[in-house]
Protein backbone atom coordinates (compact mmCIF):
# COMPACT_ATOMS: atom_id res chain seq x y z
CA UNK A 1 0.00 0.00 0.00
CA UNK A 2 1.73 3.46 -1.43
CA UNK A 3 2.10 5.89 1.82
CA UNK A 4 1.01 9.61 1.11
CA UNK A 5 4.37 10.49 0.43
CA UNK A 6 4.96 7.87 -1.88
CA UNK A 7 1.22 8.62 -3.78
CA UNK A 8 3.05 12.58 -3.71
CA UNK A 9 6.18 11.28 -5.16
CA UNK A 10 4.43 9.42 -8.04
CA UNK A 11 2.50 12.05 -9.01
CA UNK A 12 4.87 14.76 -9.04
CA UNK A 13 7.01 12.14 -11.69
CA UNK A 14 3.70 11.96 -13.49
CA UNK A 15 3.48 15.50 -13.98
CA UNK A 16 6.80 15.64 -14.93
CA UNK A 17 6.93 12.93 -17.04
CA UNK A 18 4.55 14.27 -19.54
CA UNK A 19 5.64 15.54 -22.46
CA UNK A 20 7.79 18.81 -22.81
CA UNK A 21 6.63 19.58 -26.54
CA UNK A 22 5.55 23.08 -28.00
CA UNK A 23 3.56 24.75 -25.35
CA UNK A 24 0.80 27.78 -26.45
CA UNK A 25 -1.45 30.23 -25.65
CA UNK A 26 -1.54 30.13 -21.66
CA UNK A 27 1.93 30.40 -20.24
CA UNK A 28 1.15 34.29 -18.52
CA UNK A 29 1.05 33.04 -15.02
CA UNK A 30 3.51 35.01 -12.96
CA UNK A 31 4.42 37.09 -15.96
CA UNK A 32 5.91 40.47 -14.58
CA UNK A 33 4.23 41.72 -17.60
CA UNK A 34 0.41 41.21 -16.64
CA UNK A 35 -0.56 44.11 -14.89
CA UNK A 36 -1.15 47.89 -17.05
CA UNK A 37 -1.70 50.99 -15.24
CA UNK A 38 -3.12 49.12 -11.79
CA UNK A 39 -4.85 46.51 -13.87
CA UNK A 40 -3.87 43.03 -13.06
CA UNK A 41 -4.37 40.81 -16.17
CA UNK A 42 -5.38 37.06 -14.94
CA UNK A 43 -5.42 34.36 -17.27
CA UNK A 44 -8.18 31.68 -17.00
CA UNK A 45 -7.91 28.42 -19.42
CA UNK A 46 -10.82 25.98 -19.35
CA UNK A 47 -11.38 23.68 -22.09
CA UNK A 48 -15.32 24.74 -21.92
CA UNK A 49 -14.56 28.27 -23.80
CA UNK A 50 -13.30 25.96 -26.53
CA UNK A 51 -17.00 24.39 -26.49
CA UNK A 52 -18.90 25.69 -29.65
CA UNK A 53 -22.15 25.27 -27.52
CA UNK A 54 -20.70 26.89 -24.10
CA UNK A 55 -18.19 28.66 -25.20
CA UNK A 56 -19.63 32.13 -25.65
CA UNK A 57 -21.59 31.84 -22.71
CA UNK A 58 -18.62 31.48 -20.86
CA UNK A 59 -16.76 34.25 -23.10
CA UNK A 60 -20.06 36.61 -21.94
CA UNK A 61 -19.28 35.56 -18.19
CA UNK A 62 -16.13 36.74 -18.86
CA UNK A 63 -17.38 39.87 -20.43
CA UNK A 64 -19.18 40.82 -17.88
CA UNK A 65 -16.64 40.41 -14.96
CA UNK A 66 -14.31 42.65 -16.87
CA UNK A 67 -16.83 45.23 -17.35
CA UNK A 68 -17.90 45.01 -14.02
CA UNK A 69 -14.42 46.60 -12.48
CA UNK A 70 -10.88 47.74 -13.30
CA UNK A 71 -8.88 46.22 -10.94
CA UNK A 72 -8.70 42.99 -12.29
CA UNK A 73 -8.90 41.61 -16.26
CA UNK A 74 -9.45 37.98 -17.14
CA UNK A 75 -8.18 36.94 -19.98
CA UNK A 76 -9.09 33.45 -21.83
CA UNK A 77 -6.26 31.30 -22.34
CA UNK A 78 -6.98 28.98 -25.50
CA UNK A 79 -5.77 25.18 -24.89
CA UNK A 80 -7.65 22.56 -27.41
CA UNK A 81 -9.63 19.85 -25.54
CA UNK A 82 -8.10 17.05 -26.43
CA UNK A 83 -4.75 18.22 -25.32
CA UNK A 84 -5.48 20.42 -22.24
CA UNK A 85 -4.96 18.22 -19.19
CA UNK A 86 -1.43 17.17 -20.74
CA UNK A 87 -0.47 20.68 -21.83
CA UNK A 88 -1.63 22.57 -18.51
CA UNK A 89 0.02 20.03 -16.47
CA UNK A 90 3.24 20.65 -18.35
CA UNK A 91 3.00 24.60 -17.98
CA UNK A 92 2.34 24.01 -14.13
CA UNK A 93 5.26 21.92 -13.69
CA UNK A 94 7.77 24.36 -15.33
CA UNK A 95 6.61 27.34 -12.93
CA UNK A 96 4.77 28.32 -15.41
CA UNK A 97 0.83 27.91 -17.02
CA UNK A 98 -2.33 29.82 -16.48
CA UNK A 99 -3.49 31.58 -12.88
CA UNK A 100 -6.77 29.68 -13.07
CA UNK A 101 -7.44 26.65 -14.59
CA UNK A 102 -10.64 24.77 -14.77
CA UNK A 103 -9.30 21.38 -14.54
CA UNK A 104 -10.76 17.65 -15.08
CA UNK A 105 -10.48 15.18 -11.67
CA UNK A 106 -7.32 13.50 -12.95
CA UNK A 107 -5.24 16.05 -13.38
CA UNK A 108 -6.57 18.47 -10.74
CA UNK A 109 -5.51 15.16 -8.26
CA UNK A 110 -2.36 15.11 -10.26
CA UNK A 111 -1.41 18.41 -9.60
CA UNK A 112 -2.29 18.70 -6.21
CA UNK A 113 -0.99 15.65 -5.16
CA UNK A 114 2.29 17.33 -7.02
CA UNK A 115 1.89 20.74 -4.94
CA UNK A 116 1.56 22.86 -8.12
CA UNK A 117 -1.83 24.53 -6.45
CA UNK A 118 -2.31 27.41 -4.73
CA UNK A 119 -4.34 25.75 -1.06
CA UNK A 120 -7.91 27.70 -0.60
CA UNK A 121 -8.39 26.27 2.78
CA UNK A 122 -7.95 30.16 4.27
CA UNK A 123 -9.56 31.80 1.27
CA UNK A 124 -12.77 29.22 0.58
CA UNK A 125 -15.82 29.28 3.48
CA UNK A 126 -17.81 26.34 2.38
CA UNK A 127 -20.03 27.13 4.86
CA UNK A 128 -20.96 30.94 4.40
CA UNK A 129 -21.30 30.20 0.48
CA UNK A 130 -23.15 27.24 0.77
CA UNK A 131 -21.28 25.20 -1.28
CA UNK A 132 -22.80 21.79 -2.20
CA UNK A 133 -21.50 18.95 -0.29
CA UNK A 134 -21.85 15.86 -2.22
CA UNK A 135 -19.26 16.93 -5.11
CA UNK A 136 -17.65 19.71 -2.84
CA UNK A 137 -16.13 17.15 -0.87
CA UNK A 138 -14.23 16.49 -3.60
CA UNK A 139 -11.78 19.29 -3.55
CA UNK A 140 -9.98 18.41 -0.87
CA UNK A 141 -6.56 16.38 -1.25
CA UNK A 142 -4.34 15.17 1.41
CA UNK A 143 -6.01 17.09 3.97
CA UNK A 144 -6.34 20.30 1.95
CA UNK A 145 -8.73 22.39 -0.27
CA UNK A 146 -7.20 22.95 -3.52
CA UNK A 147 -10.55 24.01 -5.66
CA UNK A 148 -14.29 24.86 -5.95
CA UNK A 149 -16.49 23.41 -7.84
CA UNK A 150 -16.96 24.67 -11.44
CA UNK A 151 -19.05 21.94 -13.11
CA UNK A 152 -20.82 19.02 -12.25
CA UNK A 153 -22.41 17.28 -14.77
CA UNK A 154 -24.38 13.68 -13.35
CA UNK A 155 -24.65 10.81 -15.41
CA UNK A 156 -28.63 9.90 -16.33
CA UNK A 157 -30.25 7.54 -18.94
CA UNK A 158 -31.32 9.21 -21.45
CA UNK A 159 -34.51 7.78 -23.52
CA UNK A 160 -36.26 8.41 -26.62
CA UNK A 161 -39.69 8.89 -25.68
CA UNK A 162 -41.22 8.04 -28.97
CA UNK A 163 -39.60 4.43 -28.81
CA UNK A 164 -40.04 4.20 -25.19
CA UNK A 165 -43.56 5.78 -23.58
CA UNK A 166 -42.04 4.35 -20.22
CA UNK A 167 -38.64 4.61 -19.13
CA UNK A 168 -37.73 1.60 -16.47
CA UNK A 169 -37.39 2.26 -13.28
CA UNK A 170 -35.74 -1.31 -11.96
CA UNK A 171 -32.79 -3.03 -13.68
CA UNK A 172 -35.11 -5.74 -14.84
CA UNK A 173 -37.37 -3.42 -16.83
CA UNK A 174 -34.16 -1.54 -18.41
CA UNK A 175 -33.03 -5.27 -19.61
CA UNK A 176 -36.45 -5.96 -20.85
CA UNK A 177 -37.35 -2.47 -22.79
CA UNK A 178 -33.77 -2.45 -24.40
CA UNK A 179 -35.31 -6.59 -26.04
CA UNK A 180 -38.60 -5.39 -26.33
CA UNK A 181 -37.16 -2.21 -28.50
CA UNK A 182 -34.17 -3.93 -30.29
CA UNK A 183 -35.70 -4.79 -33.77
CA UNK A 184 -33.64 -4.76 -37.59
CA UNK A 185 -31.33 -1.44 -37.44
CA UNK A 186 -33.04 -0.37 -34.16
CA UNK A 187 -31.43 -0.82 -31.19
CA UNK A 188 -32.73 -0.59 -27.37
CA UNK A 189 -29.91 0.53 -25.85
CA UNK A 190 -25.82 1.96 -26.71
CA UNK A 191 -22.54 1.75 -24.70
CA UNK A 192 -19.50 2.05 -25.56
CA UNK A 193 -16.76 -1.31 -25.78
CA UNK A 194 -14.06 -1.21 -27.68
CA UNK A 195 -10.22 -0.56 -26.70
CA UNK A 196 -9.93 2.30 -29.12
CA UNK A 197 -12.67 3.89 -26.40
CA UNK A 198 -11.11 3.04 -23.60
CA UNK A 199 -11.78 6.47 -21.47
CA UNK A 200 -15.41 6.23 -22.94
CA UNK A 201 -15.65 2.30 -21.69
CA UNK A 202 -14.67 3.69 -18.10
CA UNK A 203 -17.59 6.26 -17.90
CA UNK A 204 -20.25 3.38 -18.63
CA UNK A 205 -18.64 0.76 -16.67
CA UNK A 206 -18.01 3.31 -13.74
CA UNK A 207 -22.14 3.49 -13.46
CA UNK A 208 -22.58 -0.09 -13.72
CA UNK A 209 -20.08 -0.72 -10.98
CA UNK A 210 -21.53 2.17 -8.86
CA UNK A 211 -25.00 1.56 -9.29
CA UNK A 212 -24.65 -2.27 -7.87
CA UNK A 213 -23.00 -1.46 -5.23
CA UNK A 214 -19.40 -1.06 -5.61
CA UNK A 215 -16.17 0.85 -5.71
CA UNK A 216 -13.19 0.61 -6.85
CA UNK A 217 -11.31 1.73 -3.81
CA UNK A 218 -12.19 2.29 -0.26
CA UNK A 219 -10.01 5.26 -0.68
CA UNK A 220 -6.70 3.64 1.07
CA UNK A 221 -6.76 0.09 -0.77
CA UNK A 222 -7.97 -0.84 -4.16
CA UNK A 223 -11.27 -3.09 -4.47
CA UNK A 224 -11.24 -4.36 -8.25
CA UNK A 225 -12.36 -7.56 -7.54
CA UNK A 226 -14.77 -7.02 -4.29
CA UNK A 227 -18.07 -8.87 -5.43
CA UNK A 228 -20.24 -5.87 -5.54
CA UNK A 229 -17.63 -4.64 -8.22
CA UNK A 230 -18.19 -7.62 -10.50
CA UNK A 231 -21.82 -8.08 -10.09
CA UNK A 232 -21.97 -4.52 -11.65
CA UNK A 233 -19.82 -5.90 -14.78
CA UNK A 234 -21.74 -8.74 -14.80
CA UNK A 235 -24.60 -6.22 -15.18
CA UNK A 236 -22.81 -4.70 -17.79
CA UNK A 237 -21.85 -7.72 -19.58
CA UNK A 238 -25.65 -8.95 -19.49
CA UNK A 239 -26.52 -6.18 -21.63
CA UNK A 240 -23.84 -6.86 -24.35
CA UNK A 241 -24.75 -10.75 -24.53
CA UNK A 242 -28.27 -9.76 -24.77
CA UNK A 243 -27.67 -8.69 -28.53
CA UNK A 244 -29.89 -5.18 -27.75
CA UNK A 245 -26.64 -2.98 -28.68
CA UNK A 246 -25.14 -1.83 -31.94
CA UNK A 247 -21.26 -4.26 -31.26
CA UNK A 248 -18.71 -2.31 -32.74
CA UNK A 249 -20.29 1.21 -33.08
CA UNK A 250 -18.45 4.10 -31.32
CA UNK A 251 -19.78 6.77 -29.62
CA UNK A 252 -19.92 9.48 -32.29
CA UNK A 253 -21.95 6.50 -34.48
CA UNK A 254 -24.10 5.60 -31.75
CA UNK A 255 -25.27 9.46 -31.17
CA UNK A 256 -26.30 10.21 -34.43
CA UNK A 257 -28.26 7.10 -34.05
CA UNK A 258 -29.65 8.15 -31.26
CA UNK A 259 -30.49 11.65 -32.92
CA UNK A 260 -32.23 9.43 -35.58
CA UNK A 261 -34.43 7.38 -33.75
CA UNK A 262 -32.18 4.30 -33.65
CA UNK A 263 -31.43 3.69 -30.27
CA UNK A 264 -33.62 3.93 -27.44
CA UNK A 265 -31.50 4.37 -24.36
CA UNK A 266 -28.23 5.67 -23.55
CA UNK A 267 -26.34 6.32 -20.09
CA UNK A 268 -25.07 10.19 -20.92
CA UNK A 269 -24.30 13.22 -18.50
CA UNK A 270 -26.01 16.01 -18.01
CA UNK A 271 -22.92 18.30 -20.11
CA UNK A 272 -24.32 16.47 -23.40
CA UNK A 273 -27.96 17.52 -23.54
CA UNK A 274 -26.99 20.57 -25.56
CA UNK A 275 -25.48 18.30 -27.92
CA UNK A 276 -28.08 16.18 -28.05
CA UNK A 277 -30.31 18.96 -28.89
CA UNK A 278 -28.19 20.19 -31.76
CA UNK A 279 -27.95 17.00 -33.15
CA UNK A 280 -32.14 16.94 -33.52
CA UNK A 281 -33.71 20.06 -32.45
CA UNK A 282 -36.87 17.51 -32.76
CA UNK A 283 -35.92 14.94 -30.91
CA UNK A 284 -38.39 13.71 -28.27
CA UNK A 285 -36.06 12.52 -25.64
CA UNK A 286 -35.90 12.70 -22.21
CA UNK A 287 -33.98 11.95 -18.91
CA UNK A 288 -34.39 9.44 -15.56
CA UNK A 289 -32.36 8.20 -12.80
CA UNK A 290 -30.46 5.31 -13.83
CA UNK A 291 -32.07 2.16 -12.95
CA UNK A 292 -29.81 0.98 -11.41
CA UNK A 293 -30.28 -1.04 -7.71
CA UNK A 294 -27.78 1.62 -5.56
CA UNK A 295 -28.52 5.77 -6.06
CA UNK A 296 -24.91 6.58 -6.95
CA UNK A 297 -23.98 7.39 -10.48
CA UNK A 298 -20.53 8.58 -12.42
CA UNK A 299 -20.06 12.24 -12.43
CA UNK A 300 -18.05 14.47 -14.56
CA UNK A 301 -16.66 17.22 -11.70
CA UNK A 302 -14.40 20.12 -13.04
CA UNK A 303 -12.93 21.80 -10.16
CA UNK A 304 -11.51 25.88 -10.64
CA UNK A 305 -8.06 26.10 -9.01
CA UNK A 306 -5.86 28.55 -8.72
CA UNK A 307 -2.30 27.91 -10.16
CA UNK A 308 0.76 27.91 -6.97
CA UNK A 309 3.05 30.00 -8.91
CA UNK A 310 0.46 32.42 -10.14
CA UNK A 311 1.72 35.73 -8.75
CA UNK A 312 -1.86 37.11 -8.92
CA UNK A 313 -3.22 34.94 -6.61
CA UNK A 314 -5.34 37.80 -4.94
CA UNK A 315 -6.67 38.73 -8.40
CA UNK A 316 -7.38 35.42 -9.29
CA UNK A 317 -8.92 35.11 -6.17
CA UNK A 318 -11.39 37.86 -7.30
CA UNK A 319 -12.72 36.42 -9.93
CA UNK A 320 -13.23 33.08 -8.09
CA UNK A 321 -15.23 34.95 -5.56
CA UNK A 322 -17.07 36.59 -8.29
CA UNK A 323 -18.46 33.54 -9.69
CA UNK A 324 -19.31 32.04 -7.09
CA UNK A 325 -22.09 35.19 -6.27
CA UNK A 326 -25.69 33.67 -6.71
CA UNK A 327 -26.42 35.87 -9.68
CA UNK A 328 -23.03 34.07 -11.30
CA UNK A 329 -23.88 31.17 -10.14
CA UNK A 330 -27.44 30.54 -11.73
CA UNK A 331 -25.87 32.48 -15.01
CA UNK A 332 -22.73 29.77 -15.36
CA UNK A 333 -25.70 26.99 -14.54
CA UNK A 334 -27.51 27.97 -17.89
CA UNK A 335 -24.79 28.31 -19.69
CA UNK A 336 -23.62 24.66 -18.74
CA UNK A 337 -26.85 23.46 -19.29
CA UNK A 338 -28.18 20.07 -17.05
CA UNK A 339 -24.84 20.57 -15.25
CA UNK A 340 -24.71 21.45 -11.62
CA UNK A 341 -22.79 24.75 -10.26
CA UNK A 342 -20.64 25.09 -6.73
CA UNK A 343 -23.98 26.27 -4.94
CA UNK A 344 -27.79 25.56 -5.14
CA UNK A 345 -29.66 27.18 -7.39
CA UNK A 346 -32.92 27.88 -8.42
CA UNK A 347 -34.55 26.81 -11.86
CA UNK A 348 -36.54 28.93 -14.01
CA UNK A 349 -40.39 28.33 -14.78
CA UNK A 350 -39.60 28.50 -18.26
CA UNK A 351 -36.17 26.65 -18.66
CA UNK A 352 -38.04 23.39 -16.43
CA UNK A 353 -41.36 23.71 -18.77
CA UNK A 354 -38.86 23.54 -21.49
CA UNK A 355 -36.68 20.20 -20.10
CA UNK A 356 -38.88 19.07 -17.38
CA UNK A 357 -35.85 16.23 -16.70
CA UNK A 358 -33.15 19.43 -15.64
CA UNK A 359 -34.92 18.32 -12.15
CA UNK A 360 -33.48 14.59 -12.64
CA UNK A 361 -29.88 15.64 -12.80
CA UNK A 362 -30.28 18.51 -10.19
CA UNK A 363 -31.70 15.81 -7.57
CA UNK A 364 -28.62 13.60 -8.54
CA UNK A 365 -25.88 16.39 -6.79
CA UNK A 366 -25.29 14.25 -4.14
CA UNK A 367 -24.65 11.33 -5.15
CA UNK A 368 -22.67 11.91 -8.22
CA UNK A 369 -19.06 9.96 -7.84
CA UNK A 370 -16.33 11.76 -9.70
CA UNK A 371 -14.82 9.10 -12.24
CA UNK A 372 -11.68 8.63 -10.76
CA UNK A 373 -10.36 5.88 -8.40
CA UNK A 374 -10.57 7.53 -5.09
CA UNK A 375 -7.45 7.89 -3.07
CA UNK A 376 -5.69 7.01 -6.49
CA UNK A 377 -6.62 9.56 -8.57
CA UNK A 378 -3.12 10.39 -10.74
CA UNK A 379 -2.76 6.80 -11.05
CA UNK A 380 -6.38 6.51 -12.47
CA UNK A 381 -5.76 6.54 -16.00
CA UNK A 382 -2.84 3.92 -15.50
CA UNK A 383 -5.51 1.57 -13.68
CA UNK A 384 -8.27 2.48 -15.70
CA UNK A 385 -6.16 0.92 -19.35
CA UNK A 386 -5.78 -2.26 -16.70
CA UNK A 387 -9.41 -2.69 -16.05
CA UNK A 388 -11.04 -1.83 -19.18
CA UNK A 389 -8.98 -4.24 -21.20
CA UNK A 390 -9.80 -7.19 -18.69
CA UNK A 391 -13.06 -6.39 -18.97
CA UNK A 392 -13.42 -6.42 -22.78
CA UNK A 393 -11.70 -9.80 -22.91
CA UNK A 394 -14.22 -11.02 -20.89
CA UNK A 395 -16.78 -9.76 -23.00
CA UNK A 396 -15.25 -11.25 -25.49
CA UNK A 397 -15.37 -14.54 -23.59
CA UNK A 398 -11.89 -15.01 -22.79
CA UNK A 399 -12.73 -15.22 -19.41
CA UNK A 400 -15.34 -15.11 -17.16
CA UNK A 401 -15.64 -11.69 -15.19
CA UNK A 402 -14.29 -12.59 -11.88
CA UNK A 403 -11.09 -13.95 -13.48
CA UNK A 404 -10.81 -10.52 -15.69
CA UNK A 405 -11.05 -8.67 -12.49
CA UNK A 406 -8.73 -10.87 -10.03
CA UNK A 407 -6.26 -10.36 -12.44
CA UNK A 408 -6.73 -5.92 -12.68
CA UNK A 409 -6.72 -6.31 -8.76
CA UNK A 410 -3.12 -7.84 -9.22
CA UNK A 411 -1.73 -5.67 -12.11
CA UNK A 412 -2.83 -2.79 -10.50
CA UNK A 413 -1.93 -3.41 -6.75
CA UNK A 414 1.76 -3.91 -8.70
CA UNK A 415 1.41 -0.45 -10.16
CA UNK A 416 0.81 1.46 -7.19
CA UNK A 417 3.10 -0.45 -4.76
CA UNK A 418 1.01 -2.94 -3.23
Amino acid sequence: MPSRHSRRMLATAAVLAVSAATIAGCSSGGSPDSTDGGTVTVTFAASTLGDPGRGPGLQAMIDKFNASQDGVKIEAASVPYPTFGQTVLTQLGGGEGPDIIRFDMPEFEAAASAGLLEPLDDRVDAEKLNLQPGPDKYMTVDGSRYGVIFEDANYGLFYNADLIPNPPTTFDEFVDIAKSTTNGDVYGLAFRQTQAEEAGVWQDIFNYVYGFGGEWSDGEKLTLNSPDVVKGLEAYQQMYDANVIPKGADAATFRKMFAQNKVGMELNNGGYVVATKNANPDLNFSVVRIPFPVKKQGALIAPMVINANSEHKDAAMTFIDWMLEPEQQVELQGVLGASSVATPTERSAESLAEAPYLSVFDELTDSGVPQIVLGFGAQTPDIRKIVVTEVLAALQGQQDMQTAMDKAQEQAEALVGG
